[in-house]
């Protein structure tokens, strides 16, 4: 079941970099009160922390975004490309949600949570800000594109749609 929310999670972020490639860099630097920060900052932000939380849950075989502060939308949509099978071939593994993962920052923090935990903050971390990008271009007079779970199965030829029939 995980391999369906991290297809869509996946899909959705590339999808969703892909419909920000034509953006301006006025249009890139938009800040939407309530939300994270600036569109590109926002798309930074969710790519890097991708990057993150797979370095984190691999043990270091992804690596970490290391032009965060800077990376354009296409180099972002390069990186997002990759994350996808990456996950995939983390969750082909035989996880234990239980089993606790400890992160060690570079600020010296470090924190504990189980696998299970980790894997949902990932799926929550990207819904968010992806639905943050999304109100700021509507905010900019464009249509966001469809990243619904609905439109990936649909994409995916994993959904179907015909009318019931009347009494």
């Amino acid at each position: 079941m995980l391999r369906d929310a991290f297809g869509h999670h996946a899909w959705a972020t590339t999808r969703l970099l892909s419909a920000c490639l034509p953006l301006t860099d006025d249009q890139l630097a938009t800040l939407v009160p309530g939300t994270f920060g600036t569109v590109i900052d926002t798309l930074r932000h969710l790519v890097g922390a991708d990057c993150s939380y797979l370095w984190v849950l691999t043990g270091g075989e992804v690596d970490r975004l290391d032009d965060e502060d800077t990376a354009d939308v296409a180099r972002l949509l390069a990186v997002s490309e990759g994350c996808g099978p990456a996950w995939e071939r983390l969750l082909s593994r035989d996880l234990d949600p239980d089993a606790y993962v400890v992160r060690h920052r570079d600020d010296g923090i470090s924190s504990g949570a189980p696998l299970g935990i980790r894997l949902a903050q990932v799926v929550h971390h990207g819904t968010d800000h992806r639905s943050q990008v999304c109100t700021a271009l509507t905010v900019l007079g464009m249509e966001p594109p469809e990243i619904d779970v609905w439109s990936w199965a649909d994409s995916q030829g994993r959904l179907w749609e015909r009318p019931t029939a009347q009494a």
